[in-house]
């Protein structure tokens, strides 16, 4: 019998059975979607388009926050901390090797790579010191308490690195675009080109999640999340794949980092501050914490409603959000998306209405 294909057996797993939405149906609809958001930028104003690229940029975190919470059980407020690890990261390469280079490819790695060694090294000391449960998630809320505390202590001008200057609580400004090129002939992503960017990245990151949680590792990290103990007794490095998803996720957050700052050319300490640390877990807990689909797309809608909420003068957006979210945990507990896809896929289920397309599978989570 002929071997599949190493492509074949790549479409194989990103189709895998941990994934949410499986179906031809479900394949055409993310088309449809993904050729409509390459044809926004022709069909909507500027001010749409710069507003939905600064939605997309915080869906990487999202993303991460959802691999690792709904894939590992490990909740943590501290991703919102790798966002501006991230952040600050380009910031001060962009700055200082710009006009030498022409171009922020350095700053863009370095903004990923960064708090991807950062989370790993933090990761390092959690998992390995066997914290888990709650614990994690007040060791990474502390972390990212003395993170921001300690970046509104860098006022002054004695605050800088090379020509970029931390500023304190006020922020570190004037940063400068994600660029490509050479000096003299560099081009700066602003705008429509900005926006493709992004949106690509999310397309791919998000392919790139349901291939790894239906590969071999996925299935690792997805029964550790389930029973740590018998999955550490199969022989699985339980500690090693919780430190593994963790930096990913932190590489993610920082993603949302550079992206956040290449679109606004500033970043304060508040950015990763208490408040905003609540907020990627309220995306993914109304999304669905199982399904990275549902954390991109409750981000971007749920960041809509926040302003429109602002707009329209309401001083409880936050407030709407929490009382949301409790819900959602009350009343649906797996999140909006999951019951949705479920109740779809046993509309087009006469045979066996208990085994859908798309559905998540007993003991295990969706991508």
């Amino acid at each position: 019998m002929k071997k599949p294909s190493k492509f074949n057996r790549l479409l194989r797993t990103i189709n895998g059975p941990f994934s949410l939405g499986r179906t031809p149906v479900f394949w055409l609809c993310l088309a449809l979607v993904v050729g409509y958001l390459f044809a926004y930028p022709k069909i909507a104003t500027r001010y749409d388009v710069i507003n939905l690229t600064y939605f997309i940029s915080w869906t990487f975190v999202a993303m991460g926050l959802s691999l690792i919470w709904g894939c590992g059980n490990i909740l943590s407020f501290g991703q919102m901390a790798f966002v501006g690890i991230g952040g600050y990261a380009y910031g001060v390469i962009a700055i200082n090797t710009i006009g030498a280079t022409g171009n922020t490819v350095l700053a863009l790695v370095g903004g990923v790579v960064i708090p991807f060694l950062v989370a790993a090294l933090l990761g390092y000391f959690v998992f390995y010191g066997r914290v888990s449960g709650v614990y994690v998630s007040i060791m990474t809320l502390v972390f990212t308490l003395v993170l921001e505390t300690f970046m509104e202590q860098t006022g002054g001008s004695q605050w800088r690195i090379g020509k970029a200057v931390l500023g304190g609580y006020n922020g570190m400004t004037n940063i400068p675009p994600i660029t490509f090129g050479t000096p003299g002939a560099s081009t700066a992503l602003k705008g429509a080109s900005l926006y493709y960017f992004a949106m690509i990245l999310m397309v791919v990151i998000y392919l790139f999640l349901r291939f790894l949680v239906n590969s071999r590792y996925g299935v690792g990290l997805i029964a550790t999340g389930s029973n740590p103990e018998r999955t550490e007794v199969l022989g699985y490095d339980t500690r090693l794949i919780q430190l593994i998803a963790f930096a990913i996720a932190g590489g993610l957050a920082g993603l949302t980092g550079v992206l956040y700052v290449a679109w606004g050319h500033y970043i304060t300490p508040s950015t990763m501050g208490l408040t905003n640390a609540s907020l990627p877990v309220i995306w993914v807990a109304v999304g669905g914490r199982k399904s990275v689909l549902g954390s991109i797309i409750f981000a971007i809608l749920l960041q809509y409603f926040t302003q429109f909420l602002a707009v329209t003068g309401s001083e409880y957006a936050l407030i709407v959000l929490g009382a949301l979210l409790l819900m959602i945990v009350m009343y649906m507990p797996e999140g909006v998306l999951p019951p949705i896809f479920r109740w779809l896929g046993g509309l087009g289920s006469k045979k066996n209405k208990s085994v859908v397309a798309g559905a998540e599978p007993r003991g295990g989570a969706n991508a």
